[in-house]
């Protein structure tokens, strides 16, 4: 998956998927991917609110989500929020 995240001043995170049909095929292989990004956001809730920043967070998907489990994408968005994470810290010395 590649995701775009932008800090959005509000109170809580949004998600919005995109999955296009030449990425990912049909509309039955669309909504599979969308589902299980969903899943996979909503499942890394706790990490998501460790964060102290709120943001806007936009997953597209890859063909390559359709071959995997619900397991191998929470392992790489859960890399992708370690990252954000790194970049608030590097922003929060960089402030003081």
């Amino acid at each position: 998956m590649t995701a775009f995240v932008h800090p959005n001043g509000l109170l809580h995170h949004r998600l919005g998927i995109t999955a296009s049909r030449k990425a990912t095929g049909n509309a039955v292989e669309r909504n599979r991917s969308k589902r299980l990004l969903r899943e996979t956001f909503r499942l890394s809730k706790a990490a998501l609110d460790d964060l102290h920043i709120e943001y806007d967070w936009v997953l597209n998907a890859k063909r390559s989500l359709l071959r995997v489990k619900v397991a191998a994408s929470l392992d790489d968005f859960q890399k992708i929020i370690a990252r954000v994470s790194m970049d608030e810290r590097v922003l929060d010395v960089e402030d003081e």
